[in-house]
């Protein structure tokens, strides 16, 4: 059950007011789709199946969504049928209850992720087309066949069975952004297999900070990587790797960066702290893909684990999200078929991490037959114009960014469509922080004038996105077009109230498939409860504040930044307790304090605050070996933007650090609104980031 406004519900917080009166963007659109793209949506399609097929007539898209999220049973049911999900065996009922979490979807459905993916690769006309077109810093650009993408994986899983890999077990990689990272999932869902993956930008601390959390047992790797012209070789890292993950029993590693590199025929871990010395057995690529052989996926229940993904919370380790086979695959079917609007031939790109979700969703662009573009490297090297080029070239229909990179261009002066020829474009795509009135104006001024705006937000945790793109409605600036169909996205006030022309918490209110299944290890659920149900029973609290707009036409939204303390750079979160680890084991460091000011408008800003530990203090040399450590151990694009020297982090009487508060004050709220000093145990703490923020006026504001 949705809960609207309360009428007489009381105004909002004062804190939550100060965020609420930023200007909205404009009452024209700055965009609207012509009557045949209209026509020819997969939305329009859908809408006219439900009338055909099931008797119900909707006027616009409101109408839809607001179907979709009362009677979610036949909204989801409708899905399968109108998505054709290939399932081994067919659902005893579609939801068993309406709860938060422990909603069990599809009972009784068998399928397979991967069989979703690559079931087109044995249809005669589709063999020869591209599956993948893949270019990068390292390596000359390759384009790989969906007969082939079909025979490599259909290979890599004969040999996961050899290696004795049984559905359940977890295989992790180590790799980039590169085809064989695709293939390699692919398989390892064949089989059943778990997937996890972390970028090799990343450093050893950081990875085993999660992997270690599920005990793999296959490791897939690279050598290293080239990015902005520079060669990082990662083999010692591989093999710390190796020394600290004691369940692995293989390694299948791929020489990239130098294609005769190698780490021999295993890596020996001497014995250590009582543990024996092993021996892991190191597979190379080429021979675990030697035996071409038809791909054929295992049927797994609709809610085998498929993937862990991770997304940190202000404390404890990294939080690794488990989502489902059929969660996964009939949310993609939804939001690319309908949402996205993607279809058979499209060419699909976005610049991603294998850290981030987007790079799962973007292998995922598979299930509607379009071809995966892959980059790999700097998309500033040699300049700016380098991933342009890319989407030139391969006639990307579909090119996804992030507002760091549109600042980026904008502040070097780049006019894309000046520079390349962008006809091919029907879609651009917009995630990671919120997207700002200018960053829309400077898409359709200097990349394509007539592109279907794709700005979402969602991400790792839900597996979706809550809010994003609607094909058959205009697009206003700053604002993403509409809630996603089955997803009952609300701004909530503090008492628990819909509200909208609002800032206030983002929710959803009604359970989806994509939802996590569960955390790996919170085997009683409290974790996984703590982290998106605390505040408001049954109802899952993202973390974002959102402003919800009543248009003609759609609700949209705008999301103004994190609502906790979550770090959260160029759309990969972290959370301040994976920082805290690394600079809290200086010895000359005796507290740290980290906080990421992202916000609406504003350029990215994250402070590190610390504590020295007399009789030292915080000079240039320390400075430089804290933010060294940061990069090298947990990843580069963590790295706060300045250190500075505190005497006290400001502590509650139970000890607890004082992010938010102190987020809050250095975007301008006032103190005494954003903290209860009489809860502090170090009050006068407080004042010295009021004097910073009244001192820095180049911070991001409220």
């Amino acid at each position: 059950m949705t809960i609207e406004p309360d009428a007489s519900s009381e105004k909002r917080s004062a804190d939550l007011a100060d965020v609420s009166t930023l200007p909205t963007a404009q009452i024209e659109p700055i965009w609207r789709p012509s009557a045949e793209r209209i026509h020819a949506a997969g939305l329009t399609r859908f809408m006219a199946w439900l009338k055909r097929e099931r008797g119900l007539d909707f006027d616009g898209y409101e109408s839809l969504w607001e179907w979709s999220v009362t009677e979610i049973e036949d909204f989801w049911a409708s899905i399968w049928t109108f998505g054709e999900l290939r399932a081994a065996t067919p659902y005893r009922e579609v939801l068993h209850e309406r709860v938060m979490p422990g909603a069990k979807w599809f009972d009784g459905a068998t399928l397979n992720y991967a069989d979703q993916m690559l079931w087109r690769a044995q249809q005669p006309a589709w063999r020869d087309r591209p599956a993948i077109i893949f270019q990068s810093e390292t390596v000359a650009r390759q384009e790989t066949s969906w007969a082939a993408l079909d025979s490599q994986a259909g290979s890599l899983v004969a040999t996961l069975t050899r290696l004795g890999v049984q559905p359940g077990d977890r295989a992790v990689s180590y790799m980039p952004n590169i085809p064989q990272t695709m293939v390699a999932l692919l398989a390892c869902a064949g089989c059943g297999a778990v997937w996890s993956s972390c970028a090799p930008d990343m450093g050893a601390a950081g990875v085993l900070d999660r992997f270690r959390q599920i005990s793999p047992r296959i490791l897939f790797t690279v050598d290293g990587y080239r990015y902005g012209g520079r060669d990082f070789d990662r083999k010692q890292v591989v093999r710390e790797l190796v020394a600290e993950l004691p369940s692995l029993q293989a390694v299948i590693f791929v020489p990239y960066l130098d294609t005769a590199a190698s780490v021999g025929a295993s890596i020996e871990v001497p014995a250590k702290g009582g543990d024996a010395a092993r021996s892991v057995a190191v597979i190379e690529w080429r021979d675990a893909i030697a035996k071409p052989q038809p791909f054929a996926a295992r049927p797994m229940p609709f809610d085998h684990p498929l993937w862990i993904v991770y997304s940190s919370g202000t404390t404890g380790m990294p939080k690794p999200i488990v989502h489902g086979h059929g969660g996964t695959v009939i949310e993609y079917l939804k939001n690319w078929s309908l949402h996205v609007d993607l279809v058979e031939g499209d060419r699909f790109f976005w610049f991603t991490s294998t850290t981030w979700i987007m790079w799962n969703m973007t292998v995922s662009a598979l299930i509607a037959g379009a071809t995966v573009l892959l980059f790999d490297g700097n998309p500033a090297y040699p300049d700016l114009t380098t991933l342009w080029r890319f989407a030139e070239r391969e006639r990307a229909s579909f090119f996804g960014l992030s507002p760091a990179f549109v600042q980026l261009n904008v502040k070097n002066g780049i006019s894309p469509r000046t520079l390349v020829d962008l006809s091919s474009l029907k879609t651009v795509g917009s995630t990671g922080s919120p997207l700002t009135d200018d960053g829309y104006r400077w898409i359709y001024q200097n990349v394509h004038p007539d592109v279907l705006l794709a700005s979402i937000s969602g991400g790792t945790d839900p597996n979706t996105a809550f809010l994003g793109t609607c094909p058959i409605a205009p697009i206003y600036a700053g604002e993403m077009q509409a809630r996603g169909l089955g997803s009952a996205v609300y701004a909530y006030d503090e008492s628990g109230q819909a509200i909208y022309g609002e800032v206030g918490e983002l929710v959803c209110a009604q359970p989806m498939p994509s939802m996590p299944l569960y955390f790996w290890g919170d085997t009683d659920g409290r974790r996984y409860f703590e982290s998106y149900f605390e505040m408001y029973p049954g109802v899952w609290r993202h973390g974002d504040w959102l402003k919800l707009i009543r248009r003609p036409e759609t609700v949209t939204g705008v999301i103004y930044g994190r609502s906790d303390s979550t770090i959260n750079r160029h759309g990969i979160r972290m959370g301040t307790s994976e920082l805290y680890r690394v600079v809290e084991a200086f010895d000359e460091v005796a507290d740290a304090l980290v906080i990421d000011l992202e916000y609406l408008g504003k350029a990215s800003y994250m402070a590190l605050f610390v504590v020295p530990q007399p009789p030292a203090h915080l000079d240039e040399a320390l400075k430089r070996r804290l933010l060294d450590a940061i990069r090298t151990q947990l990843s580069s694009r963590h790295v706060p933007n300045d250190v500075f020297e505190i005497a006290a982090v400001p502590r509650t009487i139970s000890g607890k650090k004082l992010e938010v508060p102190v987020k809050k004050i250095l975007l301008g709220v006032p103190a005494e609104k954003a903290c209860n000093k009489s809860a502090m145990a170090n009050p006068e703490s407080i004042d010295w980031f009021v004097n910073f923020a009244a001192q820095r006026t180049g911070l991001p504001t409220a």
